[in-house]
């Protein structure tokens, strides 16, 4: 899947990665590659950008440790990250049942207003 595909949805992502704990960059795309069976191989260009934004948003903040005499910045959720990806959480429930109602055959039709 492509970074493109995930126009609106990456700082969403990143944030329920960041949920389960604190985590190096490299370990974010790792996690995202998991978490979605290797659908999400997502290049340093793409994660390491949004992740710096959602800084500058006061969503997640950093710090710098050394591991194995290597730098690395560790990030976290802050509590405005957490609210805002209660949000993103319940906008994409609207959305996919919204969406749902026309991509998916089994899905009731709603009742005419």
């Amino acid at each position: 899947m492509k970074a493109q595909a995930l126009h609106g949805h990456l700082d969403a992502l990143l944030l329920a990665v960041l949920e389960q704990g604190e985590l190096h960059g490299y370990a974010v795309i790792e996690a995202l590659r998991v978490r979605s069976d290797g659908q999400l191989d997502l290049p340093t260009g793409t994660i390491y950008p949004a992740l710096r934004r959602l800084e500058r948003a006061g969503r997640v903040a950093s710090s710098w440790s050394t591991v194995n005499g290597r730098e690395r910045r560790t990030y976290r959720l802050t509590d405005s990250g957490r609210a805002s990806l209660a949000g993103e959480r319940a906008g994409w429930r609207e959305f996919s049942a919204t969406v749902g109602r026309f991509l998916d055959p089994a899905a009731p039709p709603s009742a005419p207003a």
